[in-house]
């Protein structure tokens, strides 16, 4: 009867560990999803301080998880910022730095790792990467669909998946949204941008996509609620890289790189909690892996900022860089347009590696936003326009800023003579990161030609 009885107890003792290890194992290796905007300047999102434009369900995110305030891009540029993204590798070092590019054969990306741990990996909307082998998302859609969505979420609740949700919005041309809910007279034009009458009606078709950006959002938290997966999902969304305005997309400035990030995580990150801690895109997928159990991959250049959303640490990195390659895009002059950059606390130190030619790109060569011109008319008459215009076409070899009283970079401190140790100290450790990424500079820049795909 004693011998029946305890192989009764440990047949129950053993069920119930089974069990323990089941719901553990459910609870400790979320879902994710992640929404990847398209050209959103971080300042031109509500949570991050804009007063004009709408995005009511970001900011619903915000509040009800973690935004960081110091994420950072280290490209401006579309397809490199999201192959970084999803490899966890630099642009020069996975050969994915001019814009339209593709990393190099053999390099793995969060859907190898992902997968190898047990999870469906997706994606609905914009893909802009390659090669095909390097990124096996399960395609869903080419655009943002609800449905196909809602069935990947609902598809199969006892494996974990990863859904990449990636809008077009607000990309050139904006021609989705509402614009006319903005009244360009009412409309704060920041100061990196010349007031004009079309520069204001620009603005308003830019906000009128970013608040229908923000109903895509919306329609995805719907999902994961409908589905009852809000307990169990870390849901992230993230800007992707400046807009295509001067100063932003396709530059090294902040306006470019600097990035907004929100994480909402029921159980694991507080509501409502804002972070100093800076991170790196390049630091996503070794963050997901860790997320879903796996070890450290060796070889990626970014590390897990797990701890920054569990609230154990308030610290991550304490220094980003900046690459920017103009050879192969659009309106690119045929010699290319090397920027190179790192910021370290409060100081942004820039290097242009081919300052004496003029800068140009699709803006300045085609302005279908129709603003440009009117800049370049207003610039004949008002000095502070006219600085905008030279800043953006005509820039030194060396930029310093004190991102403390500058945030806009529109005062470059380089040649004062009291900062000179500091300027040489940042040029030597950026040039260190180039050398330790094989970034020959304006060499490396030239080769993209060849690499055009």
């Amino acid at each position: 009867m004693k011998i029946l009885l305890t192989q009764r107890l440990f047949i129950v003792l053993s069920l119930l560990a089974l069990l323990v290890t089941v719901v553990t194992a459910k609870t400790s290796r979320p879902n994710v999803l992640i929404v990847i905007a398209d050209d959103l300047n971080k300042d031109c999102v509500g949570i991050y301080g804009n007063k004009d434009v709408k995005t009511p369900n970001i900011d619903h995110l915000a509040r009800e998880g973690m935004r960081f305030n110091l994420a950072f891009t280290s490209t401006a540029m579309c397809a490199p910022t999201r192959q970084q993204m999803y490899t966890g590798l630099y642009p020069v070092k996975s050969g994915a730095y001019p814009n339209h590019s593709r990393v190099k054969q053999g390099t793995k990306s969060l859907v190898h790792y992902l997968k190898a741990l047990g999870y469906r990996v997706g994606l609905s909307g914009k893909r802009h990467f390659g090669p095909p082998d390097s990124f096996p998302f399960e395609q869903l859609s080419n655009k943002v669909n609800p449905a196909a969505i809602r069935e990947f979420v609902n598809r199969d609740q006892n494996q974990p998946f990863c859904l990449v949700v990636t809008s077009d919005s607000p990309h050139v041309p904006w021609t989705s949204g509402d614009s006319s809910q903005y009244n360009p007279s009412k409309l704060t034009v920041p100061p990196y941008l010349v007031d004009t009458k079309e520069m204001r009606l620009s603005l308003t078709r830019y906000y009128g996509e970013i608040t229908d950006l923000d109903r895509e959002v919306g329609l995805c938290m719907k999902i994961l609620k409908n589905a009852q997966q809000v307990k169990n999902t870390a849901m992230i969304f993230t800007t992707e890289q400046g807009a295509q305005y001067p100063g932003c997309k396709w530059t090294c400035y902040e306006n470019g790189l600097s990035v907004g990030f929100i994480v909402r995580w029921p159980g694991v990150v507080k509501p409502g909690s804002v972070t100093d801690a800076m991170i790196h895109y390049v630091d996503i997928v070794p963050t997901l892996i860790q997320m879903a159990g796996g070890s450290p991959i060796d070889g990626l250049d970014g590390r897990s900022f797990l701890g920054v959303l569990q609230g154990k640490t308030i610290h991550h990195n304490t220094v980003t860089y900046g690459v920017h390659t103009q050879m192969n895009a659009i309106g690119s002059p045929p010699t290319g347009y090397a920027v190179r950059s790192v910021r370290v606390g409060k100081w942004k130190y820039i290097m242009n590696l081919n300052h004496k030619v003029t800068y140009k790109n699709a803006l300045t060569k085609n302005d279908k936003e129709n603003y440009w011109a009117s800049w370049l008319r207003e610039a004949k008459t008002n000095p502070g326009a006219a600085r905008l215009v030279e800043r953006y076409l005509n820039r030194p070899p060396e930029e310093l800023y004190d991102l403390s009283k500058d945030p806009y970079e529109l005062n470059n401190l380089v040649e004062e003579e009291i900062n000179s140790k500091l300027k040489n100290r940042l040029r030597k450790q950026l040039q260190d990161w180039m050398a330790s990424q094989g970034d020959q500079g304006h060499a490396t820049e030239l080769a993209a030609r060849r690499k055009k795909k």
